[in-house]
């Protein structure tokens, strides 16, 4: 018996169908590329099969980006002080290299060849460029490693300004001596003739405070209690005087007398004692 052709067609439709069904592939089309094609691919405007693009992203996303430009380079350290220069803010400066131990001799407030010396041994140990000129990147590592300076370290060496006179001051020839200020004016009928700076004695030998005066003079005078050289001596106050100290001169006020004013400045005083005379009045007041 022969089987009719519909029959054969239909089973081999029925046989093709459950191929594809285990096999998972997709039946193409034949024929011209659907509208939004490209040659047949993938259509126009998706993420071929197998990217990364997120849905929802258009095709500039899945581009490599842009490098981000360099960053521009850090500006340069600025000069704050350098040589020749004056004032506080180098005293300061001064006082910050004491504590590190790079510089040695009191503040003077001047930026001087010892300054740039300490600046350049400080900036060659940190392996900063030793210009000798204190910049911000110096300044900075500089306040890092030290402490605010007290008024004393800034003035270990003198130069602060003079204390307001005592109302007695004011009146005759006077020398006026403020231990607030650590200075002594010399003073006549109110008018200020000249200023220095003084040192007093420690809290064992203490400079004695009130009014007195002038009883004996001596250009040359040694301490007959130290054996120490006192310098155009004026004494006021039993064995206290105002005299020059070389000790005063060379380490400031981290020393102290034995209760006498000492003055760092030989020109000073020795102008001084040419002028005082004896019976004129010391004032010596906080």
């Amino acid at each position: 018996m022969r089987i009719p052709v519909m029959w054969r067609t239909g089973a081999v439709a029925t046989t093709v169908a459950a191929l594809v069904a285990v096999s998972g592939c997709t039946v193409q089309t034949l024929g011209p590329p659907a509208e939004g094609t490209t040659d047949g691919q993938t259509p126009a405007g998706e993420t071929p099969a197998g990217t990364s693009s997120p849905p929802g992203a258009s095709p500039d996303d899945a581009k490599p980006s842009k490098p981000k430009p360099a960053a521009p380079p850090a500006p340069a350290p600025r000069t704050l002080w350098s040589k020749g220069d004056q004032g506080r803010d180098v005293r300061e400066l001064q006082a910050r290299l004491r504590q590190v131990a790079w510089l040695f001799e009191g503040p003077t407030g001047t930026y001087g060849g010892s300054t740039v010396t300490a600046v350049k041994g400080f900036q060659g140990k940190r392996g900063l460029p030793k210009t000798g000129r204190t910049d911000t990147v110096t300044w900075q590592r500089l306040l890092n490693m030290t402490r605010e300076p007290g008024k004393w370290e800034l003035y270990a060496s003198g130069g602060q300004p003079a204390a307001t006179p005592d109302p007695r001051c004011l009146t005759g020839r006077v020398l006026c001596v403020s231990k607030t200020s650590r200075t002594l004016r010399w003073m006549i009928d109110g008018r200020t003739v000249s200023t220095m700076d003084v040192r007093f004695g420690s809290q064992y030998t203490p400079t004695r405070e009130g009014v007195f005066n002038v009883y004996f003079k001596s250009r040359h005078h040694v301490s007959t209690i130290y054996d120490s050289p006192m310098p155009y001596a004026m004494f006021f106050s039993g064995g206290q005087a105002v005299h020059y100290s070389s000790d005063f001169a060379a380490t400031g006020y981290y020393g102290a007398s034995h209760g006498c004013v000492n003055v760092r400045d030989e020109g000073k005083i020795a102008a001084l004692f040419s002028q005082v005379r004896n019976g004129d009045k010391v004032v010596v007041y906080w």
